[in-house]
C-alpha cells in the first residue's frame, strides 16, 4: 500500500513507469535487449485521456531507461527527458541506444481496454524485423498487472502464507478476537512471514522519512506549480503564518518545534491542512512522495500522522509511527481486495476516500480504540466520501485534488473521534458493507467522472477561468 515513488500520479505515473521497467526486465530475460532497434508505447483509456497532465509520457520513458522511481535523483528526470527528445534516441536499460521519438513513438488512444481503464502496450522492434508486444494494466497505487489470472494466482500464493489472512474486515476482527491482539499486532505477524523485524522496521522508517521530507519540502517551497494552470503553492505561506519564531535545523527536529506553537482549534485545522497541502504540492511538482494508497491521495496519511505526533502525543516516536502505518496499510489492502484504489475505476472515492479511511483507522488505534472501533472509524470516513468523482482540470493532479487531501485528513480525524466515542457494537453500517457499497457505486459511476477529464470540474471550469 505504501510505496516510495515520484508524482504526480500512482496509476498514471508510477504504474506506467514500473510497467516500463517490467517490460525491460522481460526483454532481458529473453536476451533480446541488445537486438532492439526501436520501441513504441501505446496508451489506452484513462492513461490516454489524462496522460499528458499526469506525466504518463515521461514515466514510460524513464521506465524504459531503467531508472528506479524510488531512488532516481528528481533533478535527473527533466534532463533525461530533454535528451531523449533532442536526440530522438532512448538508452534502453540505461545503456542500449534505440530510435525513439516521443512525438510519434508514444500513441494516445481513447479506446478503453476490457480489463481495466488504465491499459498500456509496449512494442519492441528487433533487428531481424520481428516484434514483441506486451500489455500491462496500472490498477492503482502503483500496482501493475498483465492479466487478471496471473495477478490472482500471485496474490493467492502470497495470501496463503500469512498466519492471519484477511480479505474482509470481519475476518480481520475475528483474528484480533481469537488472538487477543490489536490490528497492528496481526498485521505485524503477517509481515514477519515475508521479512525480518529489522527489514520491516527499515522499510517503515524509510516510508516515514520520505513522508516527513515531503511535508517539510512543501512547507518550505513557495511559487507556482508546473502545468500551465498557474496554481499558487499555499502550504509555505500557511506554514510561515503558523510557525512563528520556533527554531529548528531540519526535518528531524522540525516536529518538536511545531509543538511549541499555539494549539487552538483553528490552528489545528490549519496545521493539518498545511501538512496535507504540502505533500500534494510536492507530488504535483513531480517530487518524491509515498503512495498512500495513491499519489493523488498521498497527503492524507502523513497529515494525520503528523497531527498525532505534534498535537496529540509529544512523546510519540517510531513505535507509534510503525503501528499507524501497519494499520493504515491493512485497511487500504482491504479496500483494494474488496473494491478498488484506482480513480480510473472508482472515482476519487477510491483515492481520497480510501486514504481517509486508512488514516482514520490508524489514528483510532493510536488513541486507544479497539479493533472494532478502528474499522468503525474507517467505515465512517469512507461513508462520507461515497460517490466522490475524479475530475481533474486539464488532467493535472492539482484542482481539486490538492485541496481534497486537506478535506480527507480533517474527515479522518473527525471519524476517529466519532468512533472513539461510540460503542462499535451499535454501528449500523459494518465496514465490509461500506467496501461493497463503494465498489457498487464505482461500477455505476459514469466513466466521465472517473479520471477522464470529460466531466465535472474538468469541463465545468475553463482554462481561461484559471
Amino acid at each position: 500500500m505504501l510505496k516510495v515513488g515520484i508524482g504526480p500520479s500512482s496509476s498514471h505515473t508510477l504504474g506506467p513507469w514500473k510497467a516500463g521497467l517490467r517490460f525491460l526486465g522481460e526483454l532481458r530475460k529473453t536476451e533480446k535487449l541488445e537486438r532492439v532497434t526501436r520501441v513504441r508505447v501505446l496508451l489506452y483509456g484513462s492513461l490516454s485521456l489524462t496522460g499528458k497532465g499526469h506525466a504518463t509520457d515521461l514515466a514510460v520513458q524513464m521506465g524504459l531507461c531503467g531508472a528506479d522511481p524510488e531512488t532516481v535523483p528528481i533533478e535527473s528526470v527533466s534532463s533525461t527527458i530533454s535528451e531523449i527528445r533532442e536526440k530522438e534516441e532512448l538508452r534502453l536499460g540505461g545503456s542500449h541506444p534505440v530510435r525513439f521519438d516521443p512525438k510519434t513513438d508514444i500513441s494516445f488512444h481513447r479506446k478503453f481496454l476490457p480489463f481495466h481503464a488504465n491499459g498500456l502496450t509496449f512494442e519492441a522492434h528487433f533487428s531481424d524485423g520481428k516484434k514483441r508486444s506486451e500489455t500491462y494494466y496500472s490498477i492503482g497505487g502503483g500496482f501493475v498487472v498483465k492479466k487478471e489470472q496471473e495477478n490472482a494466482k500471485r496474490k493467492k500464493q502470497a495470501f496463503n502464507q500469512f498466519p492471519y489472512p484477511s480479505s474482509t474486515g470481519a475476518e480481520l476482527l475475528s483474528h484480533c478476537k481469537n488472538a487477543g491482539a490489536s490490528i497492528s499486532d496481526i498485521v505485524l505477524e503477517n509481515e514477519r512471514s515475508l521479512r525480518t523485524d529489522s527489514e520491516i522496521d527499515a522499510g517503515l522508517q524509510r516510508i516515514w522519512e520520505v513522508m516527513l521530507a515531503s511535508i517539510y519540502e512543501g512547507c518550505h517551497t513557495p511559487g507556482e506549480l508546473p502545468g500551465g494552470l498557474r496554481v499558487k503553492r499555499r502550504a509555505a505561506e500557511i506554514y510561515q503564518n503558523l510557525q512563528g519564531d520556533s527554531p529548528y535545523t531540519g526535518p528531524s527536529d522540525w516536529p518538536a518545534s511545531i509543538r511549541n506553537t499555539r494549539v487552538q482549534f483553528r490552528q489545528i485545522l490549519k496545521w493539518v491542512s498545511c501538512f496535507a497541502l504540502s505533500v500534494n504540492e510536492v507530488n504535483a511538482s513531480l517530487g518524491r512522495i509515498v503512495t498512500a494508497p495513491t499519489n493523488g491521495s498521498a497527503g492524507v496519511i502523513p497529515a494525520v500522522l503528523m497531527y498525532y505526533l505534534v498535537i496529540e502525543n509529544h512523546q510519540a516516536g517510531f513505535p507509534e509511527i510503525k503501528r499507524f502505518l501497519l494499520v493504515a496499510g491493512e485497511i487500504g489492502s482491504l479496500f483494494k481486495k474488496g473494491a478498488t484504489i484506482s480513480a480510473a475505476m472508482g472515482g476519487c472515492q477510491a483515492e481520497i476516500g480510501v486514504s481517509s479511511a486508512m488514516a482514520a483507522g490508524a489514528l483510532t488505534e493510536l488513541l486507544g480504540g479497539t479493533p472494532a472501533q478502528v474499522l468503525m472509524a474507517a467505515e465512517i470516513a469512507m461513508e462520507h466520501h461515497l460517490g466522490l468523482t475524479c475530475d481533474p482540470i486539464a488532467g493535472l493532479v492539482q484542482i481539486p485534488c490538492i485541496e481534497r487531501n486537506s478535506m480527507g485528513a480533517i474527515k479522518a480525524i473527525n471519524a476517529a473521534e466519532l468512533a472513539l466515542g461510540s460503542d462499535a457494537a451499535n454501528a449500523k453500517v459494518p465496514f465490509d458493507k461500506v467496501v461493497q457499497t463503494m465498489w457498487e457505486t464505482a461500477r455505476d459511476m459514469n466513466s466521465k467522472y472517473k479520471e477522464t477529464s470529460e466531466g465535472g470540474l474538468a469541463v465545468g471550469v475553463n482554462l481561461s477561468d484559471c
